[in-house]
């Protein structure tokens, strides 16, 4: 006989199951090891903002004597920029943080913006308890691995040294080095129970000052980021048709020909050897042709001289072909984004080839700098000016192309020259 198991009588439902003690300590191990790496990672971020605010200070101190307003833009973008990478990085541990519109530079509209006041006042908190949680979140675990694992080293070390992480008196005996261990332990217990709340502690700033305050209208910049995704998924379609264009109108056509004469040549080669060998050689110079246009299409999907020269080598092969003497001056320590680079690559490929057809310049000149997270581009030549972005010059495209990336265009091309093209593109990476 099977035994009954008895159903409960007290007319109460079963509740769900608590979690074991196994699986409640796997996952405060687990949720302590996230907030170590959070604070390992905000303690980069406050060491940079730390830094930032040094050179803030020093700035507001040199204001009298002109050296601050000189350099407040370039601190002003290193702010800027430092919370656009606080924001990513809160980001990659919760909600997201939605910045409002990119903020001024010039130091007149900075004083009043109230999006670089915010951020001032994360980066002074950011700098002093950011980077307080942050080395504390670092420390524990060198403390903790010191001192659990000290039975297993410290008759190795020299007397004198082999005191505890607190400093007490140096071990004696192997009683004194396990209760060391203890310690250790301690330290673990530590790690548990606080370092959750102070990653929490630490992100809190950002996550209060850095988001789009109530002041600013986010339906603008939603808005802006449809049209942004709607610019990138148009250039994304665009780039396919041209790449469908230049495989079915130019590298196809020549394949069929390569197919045809081939035939041909098979079927004279029995009675005509010396028709056969002619259309043999038609054939492979259409091959010839077919792979050239294929490589074309190839280069122009992702040029692989960026891959193998880097943005400057890129630029100058550009100059080097364009038909108007120009000029590459490039300064980017760093490289960006491979979508950025070549997304700058065909901007100034477009831009060079306007001014060959367009322009009747003399000269033009391409600069590059990348500066505080931006990329800027600007194409200059000393044409005859007049260019119009309706008149089906190629800017429209280079908009669309720019706007894929959030970046912006500006033209100016007064009647008589000169035409300048500035570009600035987020470095991603």
């Amino acid at each position: 006989m099977h035994a009954e198991t008895a159903a409960p009588t007290d007319g109460k439902k079963a509740g769900p199951a608590r979690p074991g003690i196994r699986e409640t300590a796997v996952r405060a191990a687990g949720g302590a090891v996230a907030a170590l790496e959070q604070l390992a990672g905000g303690l980069g971020t406050a060491v940079i903002a730390l830094a930032v605010l040094l050179c803030l200070l020093f700035a507001t101190v040199t204001v009298p004597l002109g050296v601050g307003l000189l350099i407040a833009p370039q601190v002003l973008r290193a702010l800027h920029s430092l919370a656009d990478r606080e924001r990513e990085r809160l980001g990659r541990w919760g909600p997201e943080v939605i910045g409002p519109d990119p903020a001024p530079t010039r130091l007149r509209l900075a004083l009043v913006d109230a999006t670089t006041r915010r951020e001032l006042r994360w980066l002074l908190r950011h700098a002093t308890l950011g980077f307080l949680l942050g080395f504390i979140g670092v420390l524990l675990p060198l403390l903790a691995v010191r001192d659990a694992l000290f039975p297993a080293y410290w008759r190795l070390m020299p007397e004198e040294t082999n005191s505890t992480s607190l400093g007490f008196d140096p071990a004696q005996t192997w009683a004194d080095a396990l209760s060391v261990s203890l310690l250790g332990l301690g330290w673990i217990a530590i790690i548990v129970g606080l370092t959750p709340g102070m990653a929490r502690l630490q992100a809190a700033p950002g996550r209060r000052l850095l988001s789009a305050g109530p002041d600013v209208d986010l339906s603008l910049r939603v808005a802006e980021l449809t049209a942004t995704r709607a610019a990138a998924l148009d250039a994304h379609a665009t780039e396919l048709r041209r790449i469908e264009r230049s495989l079915h109108d130019g590298t196809q056509n020549r394949i069929v020909t390569v197919t045809v004469l081939l035939g041909a040549a098979r079927r004279m080669v029995a009675r005509d050897p010396a028709g056969a060998e002619e259309l043999l050689e038609r054939a492979q110079g259409a091959a010839e042709q077919a792979l050239a246009e294929l490589r074309d299409v190839a280069r122009g999907i992702l040029p692989p001289v960026l891959a193998d020269r880097g943005l400057e080598g890129a630029l100058s092969g550009l100059a080097a072909s364009c038909a108007v003497p120009c000029r590459i001056d490039v300064d980017a320590p760093a490289r960006c984004a491979a979508s950025v680079e070549a997304t700058a690559y065909f901007v100034v490929a477009e831009a060079l080839t306007n001014i060959a057809k367009h322009s009747q310049a003399d000269n033009a000149t391409v600069t590059v700098r990348s500066r505080g997270g931006l990329l800027r581009l600007t194409v200059t030549d000393d044409g005859r000016g007049g260019a119009d972005e309706e008149g089906g010059s190629g800017l429209t495209g280079i908009r669309r192309r720019i706007a894929a990336l959030d970046g912006t265009l500006a033209v100016t091309s007064p009647p008589g020259g000169p035409t300048t093209l500035e570009v600035e593109l987020p470095c991603g990476t």
